[in-house]
């Protein structure tokens, strides 16, 4: 699968030269990120890390990722509804994993008082690699699905726009016409419009619910200019703030200083450092209310792996998508092998083999952001530490992806330009609005594409090991 680059990787004075035009392509084009030193200042940022080449990626794959898209957000939808089955799956994962039992229990709380939401909103982020199984022929592979703060729909919706200046820079104007547009900013913006506008309250403001530490901001501005262009006013704040200022009507509308709140977009509170007893408190605040929460509890649940291996299992998708027999088979086609930790005879037997081969398998905790997965030796330590407690149910065990590596250059501020063997992972954003029963919106919004050097077996672009790129399809 190379991409038509080869006599590129070999000139390095034509590589330096490219290098040069790519950085600062990238800064007026705004692919920008705020310093490690001061991240909470735009007074001095830097480029994004980034690919100096586009990467290769195989039509056909690309056009299945987005051809299931609409599929996923449907499941997810269906999931976030179906309070049998997210009881059932977390049953196990409840007893062990504590920032999971808690996001439940306020789950439980807020279905007991009453769902106040009229309006759903999910944006979410479904990731795949490229398998090249036995016989070497590429299949797309699902790592997970984000359903919570899907981050760099902004920044790769302007990482094409470098790429094809650094591809014409190098005489390959006809491979830079190729590339596709892509805008995921805009397709999740128009979902954030929709769910405010169906609110029905056009003095209210969108919410962008963020960290304590915003070096990924220029991100969130792409998607917040967008709303900014419909003359929709968004306001940024953090849990402490929701803690401090925000307030329910009797009609339990949610204020912040006074503006009633439409949609509550988190790009906050997926993991559990994100929370002190403040932020669980603000947490409930904002679940109770009748702002569209974009994800709700219920979402974000709906997005745990314990959840992603459930699905694998024969039946499940049946039953959560009745009658839907095309969709079921597009997803299911997509998963990569899932196993159950889970205490008993099956989840024993699963215990052993990962730790009889340990290279054959990834070991992941409930856990969303990168860095967070075991691979070899370590997964084969922690196994045999945990095999016979029943913390193991906290994890799900999954076949390790092999994709294909190809040579690349990762352009980091302040780092020697060196080629690297790289492997890259396809996101494909999708957006939906439900109002009561009724889908008003489904769609694909846009693709990621991330690539890291294949020493680093986890981590995205936040965690610092992966940088953005764009697909070349061949």
């Amino acid at each position: 699968m190379a991409a038509p680059w080869e006599d590129v990787l070999r000139n390095e004075a034509a590589v330096q030269e490219a290098a040069r035009v790519a950085v600062d392509a990238a800064l007026l084009a705004g692919v920008l990120m705020r310093t490690e030193g001061e991240p909470n200042a735009s007074d001095v940022v830097n480029y994004a890390p980034f690919t100096l080449l586009p990467s290769a990626v195989p039509s056909a794959l690309f056009e299945q990722a987005y051809a299931v898209q609409q599929d996923f957000n449907v499941l997810v939808d269906a999931i976030s509804q179906n309070k049998e089955f997210l009881e059932h799956t977390l049953a196990s994962t409840i007893k062990v994993d504590d920032f999971t039992a808690r996001l439940f229990r306020i789950y439980m709380q807020v279905l007991e008082e009453g769902l106040a939401q009229p309006v759903f909103l999910g944006i979410n982020r479904s990731d795949y690699m490229f398998d090249h199984g036995v016989d070497g022929t590429p299949a797309l592979k699902q790592i997970e699905i984000n359903t919570i703060a899907a981050s760099f729909g902004g920044l790769t919706s302007r990482t094409a726009e470098v790429h094809g200046q650094v591809l014409k820079v190098l005489g390959k104007s006809k491979e830079a016409s190729c590339l596709l547009p892509n805008n995921p900013s805009k397709g999740l913006a128009l979902g954030i419009a929709k769910a405010w506008e169906l609110y029905g309250s056009p003095s209210a403001v969108v919410m962008f619910l963020v960290e304590e530490v915003q070096r990924n901001i220029f991100d969130q501005r792409c998607v917040e200019n967008e709303l900014w262009n419909r003359n929709i006013r968004v306001i940024r704040r953090r849990f402490r703030d929701v803690f401090e200022k925000g307030s329910l009507d009797d009609a339990r509308r949610l204020y912040m200083d006074g503006q009633e709140v439409a949609v509550v977009y988190y790009r906050e509170g997926y993991v559990p450092k994100n929370y002190d007893q403040q932020n669980w408190e603000a947490r409930l605040l904002l679940e109770r209310s009748r702002a569209v929460k974009c994800p709700d509890i219920a979402t974000q649940l709906a997005g745990t792996k314990k959840v992603q291996q459930e699905l694998s299992q024969p039946g499940t998708l049946e039953k959560l998508l009745p009658g839907r027999a095309e969709a079921v088979a597009r997803i299911r086609a997509t998963f990569a092998g899932l196993y159950s930790l889970d205490v008993g005879e099956e989840g024993d037997k699963i215990a052993a083999m990962a730790i009889a081969d340990p290279d054959r398998f990834v070991l992941k905790p409930q856990r969303e952001g990168g860095g967070n997965n075991l691979y070899g030796e370590e997964l084969r330590q922690v196994l045999e530490k945990i095999r016979d407690s029943p913390e193991r149910t906290s994890y799900i065990l999954m076949d390790k992806i092999k994709p294909q590596p190809a040579m690349n250059y990762l352009l980091r501020a302040h780092s020697p330009l060196q080629v690297s063997e790289c492997i890259s992972e396809l996101g494909i954003f999708g957006v939906y609005v439900r109002q009561g029963k009724e889908m008003v919106m489904n769609k694909a919004a846009g693709h990621l594409l991330r690539t890291k050097a294949i020493e680093h077996a986890d981590g995205g672009v936040a965690a610092g090991v992966a940088v953005l790129d764009t697909p070349y399809l061949v």
